[in-house]
């Protein structure tokens, strides 16, 4: 019987090998597109993401995480979600159908009414999977989950490149979603096992309601959050523009979520098996919350590092305002897979209203912030969209030092090293390579650089979880 040290390992090993094979299929799908679609083609399909991250979250309905902290899961739950998700998604269908012309004409782009007809039937698919993935979520099927996200995406990415190449432009982009959240539906229930029945009995819903309605919110409102200077670009500047934010977000999200990723599978099931030992969950999470540092700042501030030569030499030079964009936005990603480790920490306690409000006050923010900059042009709106997100980490700090007494000196002792160790090593590579011409070897250097001596310095340091995670990616015990 494996202990929950042993699950919590092995799930981080698969969802960092799962998640970097997933980061390794997108870059590659994502270069080819690229360079064959414009910048149009992707802005186009940037408006709709908005609209596609608010149904997805009523969708799932924060069932995944409330049955996942319910004690005792039986079948009519996982059937009760079923039939509700099912529900909720021919709504929404429904009603995006009919007010199609209504985003088009906000966004004065009367392509948009045939496109989010056609985008939002992703909808449909992907309400079949919301049972069946909370069942592989809650039984920590990390492996499984694996299998599912690899495949989905090589599928719906030869998809999206056939379509592309056929002269199918920003459809390509719209039928590569549609194959994904098909496939995802369909693998779930291979792999899960579990099947509904035509029994449908929706009074189970009632009993996670209450936890599961503050999720709905908080979600839709992180998904406005996210999505949120897509929707300010496409209204206020043009298709382009909003492209070339489009792929500078795409690479950045790929970067955080890599961390992100690895953290869904065993963060909030762990977090949650230990809410009722006070000090062990705290343990728990320190150590999870340096695991996502060590990670996150040398990922992400690397990531900034190179931007300009990463966007020129995987998808050429007419995406380079993107690369000033995507700069800004990797220093706000650093902090990302660390404020969602803390969020993961309210939900998995139960405190899903804190988790609400603080999503709707990061929001607001945001948005005021970001209005505020529309005169000034999309570069001070994305400083200060990241920025927020930066100070916000503060606020996410403060609950957890209510819920599980951390105090500033342990959060600080936990993170700094890695943030401070990672910005050092940045800027001394940035200096040590500016004599470097040929792009190529600027990237190639920079990248070796930071990977070779931070590595180095850890170990010298005798940092623990570096070694831990040497010791496990070599197989050998841990202590």
């Amino acid at each position: 019987m494996e202990t929950l040290k042993e699950r919590t390992a092995k799930g981080l090993l698969w969802g960092g090998a799962s998640t970097g094979l997933q980061q390794v299929l997108s870059l590659v799908f994502g270069i080819i597109l690229a360079r064959k679609l414009s910048q149009a083609d992707y802005g186009l399909v940037g408006m709709l993401a908005i609209f596609s991250a608010v149904a997805a979250c009523m969708q799932e309905g924060g069932f995944i995480a409330a049955l996942n902290r319910k004690k005792e899961v039986t079948q009519r739950d996982y059937n009760a979600v079923f039939w509700t998700s099912i529900l909720t998604s021919v709504f929404f269908y429904l009603l995006f159908f009919f007010t199609a012309p209504l985003i088009a004409d906000f966004y004065g782009e009367p392509r948009l009414t045939s496109l989010a007809r056609y985008s939002f039937l992703s909808f449909l698919f992907v309400s079949f999977s919301i049972a069946p993935r909370a069942y592989i979520f809650k039984n920590m099927m990390v492996r499984q989950s694996s299998i599912i996200a690899l495949v989905s995406m090589a599928l719906s990415g030869v998809v999206g490149i056939i379509m592309a190449y056929q002269g199918y432009a920003y459809w390509g982009l719209a039928t590569q979603n549609i194959v994904f959240t098909l496939s995802v539906s369909v693998l779930n229930y291979w792999f899960s096992g579990w099947r509904p029945s035509f029994h449908i009995d929706l009074r189970p819903i009632k009993e996670i309601i209450g936890f599961s309605s503050r999720l709905i919110v908080t979600n839709i409102v992180t998904a406005a959050n996210t999505n949120i200077l897509a929707v300010m670009l496409g209204k206020f500047y043009t298709a382009p523009e909003v492209g070339n934010f489009t792929q500078a977000n795409k690479w950045n999200t790929m970067g955080h979520s890599l961390i992100t990723n690895m953290l869904y599978s065993i963060a909030q099931p762990v977090l949650t098996k230990t809410e009722d030992d006070l000090a062990r969950q705290k343990h728990v999470f320190r150590k999870l919350l340096r695991f996502t540092a060590f990670v996150s700042f040398p990922l992400m501030l690397t990531l900034a590092l190179v931007s300009e030569e990463f966007i020129v030499v995987l998808i050429t030079e007419k995406w380079l305002p993107s690369a000033h964009i995507l700069r800004v936005l990797c220093l706000a990603g650093a902090i990302m897979p660390v404020s969602y480790l803390f969020s993961n920490l309210l939900i998995s306690r139960g405190y899903s209203g804190e988790y609400m409000w603080c999503s709707i006050a990061l929001c607001i923010a945001q948005l005021v912030g970001v209005s505020i900059c529309v005169p000034f042009g999309i570069r001070y709106m994305v400083m200060v969209f990241a920025g927020v997100n930066i100070v916000w980490l503060g606020i996410w700090f403060l609950l957890a030092h209510q819920k599980i007494e951390l105090s500033i000196r342990e959060a600080v002792s936990d993170v700094a090293p890695y943030a401070l160790l990672s910005a050092a090593i940045v800027v001394g590579a940035y200096f040590a390579t500016t004599g470097i011409t040929n792009i190529y070897l600027s990237l190639v250097l920079k990248v070796l650089l930071v990977g070779v001596v931070y590595c180095a310095a850890l170990w010298l340091l005798g940092s623990t979880i570096f070694k831990e995670a040497v010791l496990f990616v070599t197989k050998k015990k841990i202590d």
